[in-house]
């Protein structure tokens, strides 16, 4: 059976106020063309088809477009909620659309039962592991207390009862939302620590055949039966040297796995330039980043007048300005956000304590921040599946 694995779509989001929904539909039809000329069985969306809970309408309809163009070609779907996405919004209707299959996985108790789908050499399960907020769904899989890896082992255990219980050779495809130890992250995923962890052992998914996996925003081989497929789209400087892809993957009968990058469109290249104003005018080496996306940083030692308008005259599609002096990390002129630079809340708030008070705060308290940190976003889970 031949699978199309893609995820975080994101649809409705821009890129530093730059509208994506023009290069979203090009990458759909990018996707259907895909589809139709390689010959694949099914398509697996591994989350955050949406940017936010509400997206905007025309978001909405270029969803509605991309569903109606993969149920003409008779592919079968299979598509799960992420993080960014609201589940309950996102599995209105499912029951009618499967009919047309296209199958959405939006609630956690479901996920030992799978879409079945049959080839040549029999059955291919489909698990579709929505992504698990352990605060909102612990009690629907009988965890009592926990982070990730607790409702994700949870629910592989339900994904490994069900297979065992069908025909001997059938195959099992997973789809989960989810950081994954060994993946690299990107700027452009919302954090999902619980705890103060936020990355789960691929361990967690042994027994299947093959793991389609969402949220990590690059293309990244953790084993070869466990893949992020990234997304097929730029959100965040980071990802300037990121290869957009998708994985078109091959399951023989026997469960073995080969798989293929298929590159997605590119609506422009990204480029991180860094130096002086001056330098960044001049410099004939930069020349091939006139036409990018540009994030320029500034390491003038004094911030030059106009840098935005004269930066634009050489590259027109300047989108980020960043001003960071080279100095000392302990100067006096370091900035605020500079000294807090790839700092979470956890470490931010420890460290004001430690200020404020004149010693670091011990264990119990680092406990008590960290439970206020995860009440708040599991609040904030909470408020958005409301809304």
């Amino acid at each position: 059976m031949r699978l199309l694995h893609t995820s975080d779509w994101h649809l409705g989001r821009s890129f530093h106020r730059v509208g994506m929904l023009g290069a979203q539909a090009e990458f759909i039809g990018h996707l259907v063309g895909t589809v139709r000329e390689r010959e694949v069985d099914a398509v697996v969306v591994s989350g955050d088809v949406y940017d936010r809970a509400v997206p905007p309408l025309a978001a909405v309809e270029l969803f509605d477009d991309a569903l109606h163009r993969l149920a003409e070609l008779g592919v079968p779907t299979v598509m799960i909620s992420g993080n960014h996405d609201s589940a309950r919004r996102l599995g209105v209707g499912a029951g009618l659309m499967g009919r047309a299959g296209i199958h959405l996985r939006t609630d956690a108790s479901a996920c030992g039962t799978p879409v079945v789908l049959a080839d040549g050499h029999g059955d291919v399960a489909f698990y579709g592991l929505p992504y698990l907020e352990p605060a909102l769904v612990k009690d629907t899989l009988g965890v009592e207390k926990g982070g990730h890896e607790a409702v994700l082992a949870a629910a592989m255990d339900r994904v490994r009862a069900d297979l065992a219980a069908r025909p001997s050779g059938t195959r099992s495809v997973v789809l989960a939302h989810a950081f994954v130890t060994g993946g690299e992250p990107s700027d452009s995923e919302r954090d999902i620590t619980v705890g103060g962890v936020a990355a789960v052992p691929a361990g967690v998914f042994d027994g299947v055949d093959y793991v389609a996996l969402g949220h990590l925003h690059g293309c990244q081989t953790l084993t070869g039966r466990v893949r992020y497929s990234g997304s097929p789209l730029p959100y965040s400087f980071s990802e300037a040297d990121h290869r957009k892809s998708m994985w078109l993957v091959d399951l023989a009968a026997d469960g073995t796995v080969t798989a293929e990058r298929v590159d997605c469109p590119v609506p422009r290249a990204l480029a991180r330039i860094r130096g002086t104003l001056e330098e960044l005018l001049a410099d004939p080496a930069l020349a091939r980043h006139q036409e990018a996306w540009v994030e320029a940083t500034l390491t003038d030692p004094v911030r030059p007048a106009d840098p935005m308008a004269r930066l634009g005259e050489r590259f027109p599609h300047t989108l980020s300005l960043v001003f960071a002096p080279d100095r000392a990390a302990d100067d006096p002129d370091v900035t605020y956000a500079r000294r807090l630079a790839g700092r979470d809340d956890q470490q931010i708030a420890e460290d004001f304590v430690t200020h404020v008070r004149g010693a670091e705060p011990d264990a119990r308290e680092r406990t008590v921040l960290r439970d206020a940190f995860d009440a708040v976003r599991a609040d904030d889970a909470v408020r958005e599946v409301a809304r």
